[in-house]
């Protein structure tokens, strides 16, 4: 819900008012850098003392507190980037815990699925039904009070995960397959990343759309989202996620490609698609790494898990800052340029072979 209505929507086209893109890019990057170690502590901490849900509360209570202190800061854009990269950091940290508590359902595939379904539910109807009621600061007050009707029954009905075990990172980092694997999903989450952070931007550049059309084109988005978290949540408890994350590759590819070419007639569509490949990684990633790693870990694998969202808001920031600087703020080129990211992505999650493959 966020992601759609105020990291793609709302606040970078707030914010890019008072400061340069590039700018943005760079200190909204750097802020999800700094937090990843944090989140691997935490996630120890979680894991040998079984304290998952009592995190995942702390930090959707800090997400929804400075969600909602942006209501406040609009006269003031620099203190504004600072609160909202907090909130930002919080909210990871709540996506951490929140993702290892599926291990609590039997059926997890279309448990996840529905997760982020409903989180692009709340998005899609906001954005397509109510963006003429919209307005900022207003927005990011209404967007935490959301934000807190939705994760409210989590709190109370979700069960944390019995499982407890005193991990050591050391063992972690020398995973050799797993840290391959977060690699790969660390190339798709940098499009992604990319994508959610500058969307509304790249509209109002590329395609001189109103503010109003553009919540039309990312609730479409998130319409994409909707539908896919149900489909692909299904498909993974069928034939397995880690069968399933490889589409991602190919759904981004298609998606950047087609991105590149696409008119302003036909960026409604597109939208859809980005939704649906969005949902697909949100879906499948955290999956992937449930079924071919310790379970009793999953705070700290899901924590690295974690990592790919914030070195992805920072490398991808980065190097999208980076591609416009090349181009000369060509913002069609520089997103064709981010094929990179899935391509290699593909080729390390191929060196992966994990127990019982050929």
């Amino acid at each position: 819900m966020l992601s759609a209505l105020v990291y793609s929507t709302f606040f970078p086209l707030f914010i890019t008012k008072y400061i340069d893109t590039k700018m943005y890019s760079v200190f909204y990057g750097s802020a999800f850098l700094m937090s990843f170690i944090v989140a691997l502590h935490l996630g120890k901490l979680a894991d040998s003392r079984g304290i998952r849900k009592h995190f995942f509360a702390l930090f959707s209570l800090l997400t929804a507190l400075f969600c909602a202190l942006l209501t406040l800061l609009t006269n003031m854009p620099w203190i504004a980037l600072f609160v909202y990269s907090l909130m930002a950091i919080s909210h990871q940290q709540a996506l951490v815990f929140y993702n290892s508590m599926l291990l609590s359902f039997e059926k997890r595939g279309i448990a996840s699925g529905l997760g982020v379904s409903v989180g692009y539910i709340s998005s899609a109807f906001t954005l397509l039904f109510l963006a003429k009621e919209m307005h900022i600061p207003k927005v990011f007050l209404y967007a935490s009070l959301l934000f807190v009707l939705l994760s409210t029954p989590a709190l109370f009905f979700l069960k944390n995960p019995p499982y407890r075990e005193k991990v050591s990172l050391r063992e972690v980092f020398k995973d050799k397959k797993f840290m391959l694997a977060i690699i790969s999903i660390l190339s798709l989450t940098e499009v992604a990343n990319t994508l959610i952070a500058m969307m509304g931007i790249y509209l109002k550049k590329v395609y001189g759309l109103e503010d109003e059309n553009i919540y039309k084109v990312i609730g479409l988005s998130a319409l994409g989202g909707v539908m896919g978290g149900v489909l692909f949540g299904k498909l993974s408890d069928k034939i397995q996620a880690h069968k399933l994350f490889p589409m991602g590759f190919f759904l981004w590819s298609f998606f950047l490609i087609i991105l590149y070419f696409a008119p302003k007639g036909a960026i409604l569509p597109v939208g859809f698609l980005a939704g649906l490949s969005l949902a697909h990684l949100w879906t499948t990633s955290r999956l992937f790494i449930m079924e071919k790693f310790p379970q009793t870990q999953v705070s700290v694998r899901l924590s690295f898990l974690s990592l790919t969202e914030r070195i992805a808001s920072t490398t991808g920031l980065f190097t999208w800052s980076l591609f416009l600087y090349i181009t000369g703020d060509d913002y069609r080129l520089s997103a064709l340029f981010m094929l990179v990211f899935p391509t290699m992505g593909y080729v390390v999650f191929r060196s992966v072979k994990f127990k019982g493959e050929s």
